[in-house]
């Protein structure tokens, strides 16, 4: 099969990890991919290495979360040459398939109307309003299959598309060779990882670390992660972040290409993501590592984690945690093993994945 696929970033998020953990599967089966990818960066050079062709689509950039009057008339402008561009990389590929890996993209996909399948990869939820009505009348127009990574995410599209092209593929991770996971003796270890954006919750994570310390009194902090995309709203909430925890024992150890590394130099990792968020994929790499996780009630995440693990409030999210790192269950990191091997391999990610685009 020939695919085009199409993102709205070229740096690396976790939508678009998901793309990378995909095409070893496609070059397996033989198929052929050509990406469109709105400037350079790091997605797009891994994209290369591995052997796939990359073009500069004009996709962005755009402020993220509430969109300025600048971005809505940019957006409108850009659409007729972006659909024309979509237009001539399916010409040049030879589509069979057009995956496209972020809503943004499908207004111009409907523009121009492609007679060539479309799957949308659906990996958060947009707010109710007029930009989910667009892109929900985008996906109506091309009559698109979309896949979601969890049922939080189908539900947000499901009075756009019919359900007998909506089905949910949950994200899948290379786990270690073996669980990473290892109590330290003396100052237990609580991390945070993943890019810092409202929606991440690192200011949550910073205002639970003085309800442990008031039990745990050596209890450590660090946050794994950075501001991504060049948004100028994703840096200055990581300053408010950083200000925030001024005066505590919050180690900012920036943005980590080793995560089972970073995992095992943690005693329990906290996910205190907020809103919109659907099936964060660093918990399903601690399940595979074997971390203990707790997490805040939100979105999918539910979907993937225990009723045990869960938290309604920062509040509670600190109390777990006191709990889980006086009292360990030596049970927990098992199950969560046990959890990834059912659920979250690459191996059936990938498959179903296949299945989905036609494989």
């Amino acid at each position: 099969m020939k695919l085009l696929i199409l993102d709205q970033f070229s740096d690396l998020g976790g939508a678009q990890r998901a793309v990378l953990d995909l095409l070893p599967a496609v070059r397996r089966a033989g198929w052929t991919a050509l990406f469109g990818l709105p400037g350079e960066g790091e997605f797009s050079s891994r994209v290369r290495e591995m052997g796939f062709e990359a073009e500069v689509i004009d996709c962005g950039p755009y402020a993220s979360g509430r969109k300025t009057l600048g971005d809505v008339v940019r957006f409108v402008a850009g659409t007729p040459l972006l659909a024309r561009q979509i237009r001539h990389l399916a010409d040049r590929a030879r589509a069979e398939l057009i995956y496209i890996n972020g809503p943004r993209l499908l207004p111009a996909a409907a523009l121009w109307r492609p007679k060539t399948p479309v799957l949308f990869h659906a990996h958060s939820v947009l707010p109710p309003g007029r930009v989910r009505q667009l892109a929900g009348a985008s996906l109506r127009r091309l009559d698109a299959h979309v896949v979601a990574v969890c049922e939080y995410v189908a539900d947000s599209w499901r009075e756009y598309v019919a359900a007998d092209r909506i089905s949910v593929v949950y994200n899948g991770v290379a786990g270690p060779d073996r669980a990473v996971w290892n109590p330290h003796p003396g100052a237990p270890v609580v991390g945070c990882v993943g890019r810092i954006a409202p929606e991440k919750g690192q200011l949550e994570f910073v205002a639970a670390a003085p309800r442990i310390l008031e039990s745990i009194p050596k209890a450590r902090f660090v946050i794994h992660g950075a501001a991504l995309f060049g948004e100028a709203a994703a840096l200055r909430y990581e300053a408010d972040v950083r200000k925030a925890a001024a005066n505590l024992p919050v180690q900012f150890a920036g943005w980590s290409s080793d995560v089972y590394g970073a995992f095992a130099e943690m005693d329990l990792l906290l996910v205190p993501s907020t809103g919109q968020e659907a099936t964060t994929r660093v918990i399903l790499e601690a399940q595979a590592a074997g971390v203990p996780v707790i997490a805040l009630r939100s979105g999918g995440i539910p979907e993937v984690v225990t009723e045990e693990e869960l938290a309604d409030s920062t509040e509670e999210m600190g109390r777990l945690a006191v709990q889980a790192l006086m009292r360990p269950d030596t049970g927990a990191s098992q199950r969560a093993r046990e959890s990834w091997t059912r659920r979250f391999t690459l191996e059936r990610y990938q498959a179903e994945m296949m299945r989905a685009m036609g494989g």
